[in-house]
């Protein structure tokens, strides 16, 4: 579960701990089950994400890391600039602070999770053509 506001992550553990309550063999059973759980969504998101994404390539990570560079570089560039001219911001500039950083998060997290597609195999990546 995110928390947008800080960036901070909460993880919950998502591997097979097993119960010492159960035995050996409803173990095994379980922990088979659930590889087929994990199995089905990783075929529908490599179905779906490459479907829609196609093949990534270096220059396609390259493009989308400069824009969130420069979404980046205009967020602290405007609140640089806002606290030279007035060290008490208005109203408005702060929105428009927010609507920056806004738009950085964005790309920041598109960034991630398509390097997070790529690094779970659900999308092939490939040198860039030509």
């Amino acid at each position: 579960m995110a928390n947008n506001r800080s960036g901070l992550w909460r993880t919950v553990g998502d591997h097979f701990e097993p119960d010492d309550a159960i035995g050996p063999k409803a173990q095994r059973q379980l922990r088979g089950q659930l590889e087929e759980i994990d199995y089905t969504a990783y075929a529908a998101n490599r179905t779906v994400m490459g479907g829609t994404l196609s093949r990534i390539d270096v220059k396609k990570f390259e493009r989308l890391g400069l824009a969130c560079a420069q979404a980046r570089a205009r967020w602290v560039a405007t609140a640089l600039a806002t606290t030279d001219a007035n060290p008490a911001p208005t109203a408005a500039q702060i929105d428009e602070l927010a609507r920056l950083r806004a738009a950085y998060d964005e790309l920041s997290q598109a960034y991630d999770g398509l390097r997070r597609m790529v690094e779970r195999g659900y999308l092939s990546y490939g040198p860039a053509k030509g």
